[in-house]
C-alpha cells in the first residue's frame, strides 16, 4: 500500500483536556473527526511530550482514516522539571501505566469517545506502560501498538495482556530488537513484530516515520474495527 500524504489542516478538530491523577492533573490534546471508529490513546517515551513532531505525525495519520486521538503527557510539569535531572519517572513503569488506566477511563466517560474501542500507541518507555495498561483494562483495550518501545518493561504483565499488539522497530536498533523478541515470547495474545528496514531507534530517517504511521494505522483499523463489529454482535 503506497503512503498516503497527511493533512496538516486538522488542529482545529483538537482540544486540550485536563485529567485528575491523585495528586497531579495530567494535560492532552485530544482530537475527534467525523464519525470515529475509534480513540487511540497515544503515550509518549523517555523526554517527550504530546507535542513531540514525531507522535503529532502518527497522531495525524489516524484522523485522517477516522480514529479519534489522545495525546497525553503522563508527568505533571512539576514532574517534567525534574525528570529532566533525574530521568527516573520515565523509567517508572507502574507509575506510567496507573496513569494510563486514570486516562483509558476518563475515556470511556467522556461524551465523545465513552463507546468507542480503544487502541494504545506508546513510544520507548511509553510501550512498557501501555501493555501494563492493557493488562489492567482488557476489557476496554483492544489493540496496541508500540514504536521503537521497551515492551520488556511490562515485566510480569506481558502474559496478561490480551489485546492484540504490534511491535514496530528500527532495523539499526539491535539492542531494543532483541528485547522486543524476549518480550513476545512472554506473551500469549497475538503478537507481531515488524522492523522498519535502516531505521534507527527515533525513526528519523526518510520514509521510516511514515511506515511506523502506515503499520500502526494498518492495525488499529483493522483490530479496532474488529472490536466494533463484536459488540455489534456481527462477529461469532
Amino acid at each position: 500500500m503506497p503512503n498516503q500524504p497527511l493533512s496538516f489542516d486538522d488542529d482545529r478538530l483538537e482540544r486540550t483536556i485536563s485529567i485528575p491523577a491523585g495528586h497531579v492533573t495530567l494535560e492532552g490534546t485530544l482530537g475527534v473527526p467525523s464519525r470515529p471508529t475509534g480513540v487511540v490513546l497515544v503515550a509518549h517515551g523517555s523526554g517527550s511530550s504530546r507535542f513531540s513532531p514525531r507522535n503529532r505525525y502518527v497522531a495525524r495519520a489516524f484522523r485522517d482514516a477516522g480514529l479519534a486521538t489522545l495525546l497525553l503527557d503522563l508527568l505533571s510539569r512539576g514532574e517534567e522539571e525534574v525528570d529532566e535531572i533525574t530521568r527516573h519517572h520515565r523509567f517508572d513503569i507502574p507509575m506510567l501505566a496507573d496513569r494510563l488506566v486514570v486516562a483509558i477511563d476518563w475515556l470511556t466517560s467522556n461524551d465523545q469517545t465513552h463507546d468507542l474501542p480503544v487502541g494504545l500507541f506508546g513510544a520507548s518507555t511509553g510501550g512498557g506502560a501501555a501493555l501494563v495498561a492493557a493488562a489492567q483494562r482488557p476489557a476496554r483495550v483492544s489493540a496496541v501498538v508500540s514504536r521503537g518501545g521497551r515492551p520488556d518493561l511490562a515485566a510480569d504483565a506481558l502474559p496478561r495482556v490480551e489485546a492484540p499488539t504490534l511491535l514496530i522497530v528500527g532495523g539499526r536498533d539491535a539492542v531494543v530488537i532483541d528485547l522486543n523478541e524476549q518480550a513476545r515470547d512472554r506473551m500469549r495474545a497475538e503478537v507481531q513484530i515488524e522492523i522498519v528496514d535502516g531505521a534507527t531507534h527515533l525513526f528519523e530517517e526518510p520514509g521510516a516515520l511514515e511506515e511506523v504511521a502506515r503499520l500502526a494505522r494498518d492495525w488499529f483499523l483493522s483490530h479496532l474495527h474488529h472490536a466494533v463489529r463484536a459488540a455489534d454482535g456481527s462477529t461469532p
